[in-house]
Formats: C-alpha cells, sequence, structure tokens
C-alpha cells in the first residue's frame, strides 16, 4: 500500500507563501488522483485542490488563484503552492493518493497532517 511523507508546512504572515509537499513510496500499481484536505479548528474538512495522473486540477473556490497543484509523476511527489495566505487558511493540511493496486482493487493512503498558521 501506498505510505505519504508531507513536509513543508509552518508560520508564515499574511500575504506570505507556503509549498507543501506529500512523496508517496511502496507497493501500487498506479497513482490515480492526489489531492489535499485541510481542517481548520471547530470546521469541517475542506477539500483544497485535487489532481488527476495526466494533470487535470480542481480548486476550492476559497483558494483559487492563490494555490498550485501540481505533481511529478517521475518522483511521485505531489505539490500544493499556496501564495498570498491569509489566517483563514489556517489548518491542519493533509494529503491523500488514490491508487490501483492488484486484483483490479482500490486504495487510498493518507499523509500525516502538516499545521499551517498564517498570523495576521
Amino acid at each position: 500500500q501506498v505510505t505519504l511523507v508531507v513536509s513543508g508546512g509552518g508560520l508564515v504572515h499574511a500575504g506570505g507563501s507556503l509549498r507543501l509537499s506529500c512523496a508517496a513510496s511502496g507497493t501500487y500499481l498506479s497513482i490515480n488522483s492526489m489531492g489535499w484536505y485541510r481542517r481548520a479548528p471547530e470546521k469541517q474538512r475542506e477539500l483544497v485542490a485535487t489532481i488527476t495522473s495526466e494533470g487535470h486540477t480542481t480548486y476550492a473556490d476559497a483558494v483559487k488563484g492563490r494555490f498550485t497543484i501540481s505533481r511529478d509523476n517521475a518522483k511521485n511527489t505531489m505539490y500544493l503552492q499556496m501564495n498570498s495566505l491569509r489566517p483563514e487558511d489556517t489548518a491542519v493540511y493533509y494529503c491523500y493518493a488514490a491508487t490501483s493496486i492488484s486484483g483490479g482493487c482500490h486504495y487510498t493512503g493518507w499523509g500525516k497532517g502538516t499545521q499551517v498558521t498564517v498570523s495576521s
């Protein structure tokens, strides 16, 4: 099964930038879609962005124009470039990878969350 390692969170002032990385490893046939969720204190989990193996992307309205999701298939790594950060972006960010495994089955792996804190 896939294992995901997340890095890149931290503390930044409003207007600043951060880049999150999510590196995949393990046993699987292919990685299909990947994406990022976030969970802010006392709020529901929110889907931030997704990317398919072909590079098609989707974004939550709250981050459109500020965040960019990308992936390097050769490195099995996905990125989330976050620009013009706002205090409301403060959350724990999680990545996931939907994979195809043997027997025609599918498995979705999750990375440990990384804290992003944006100060005003």
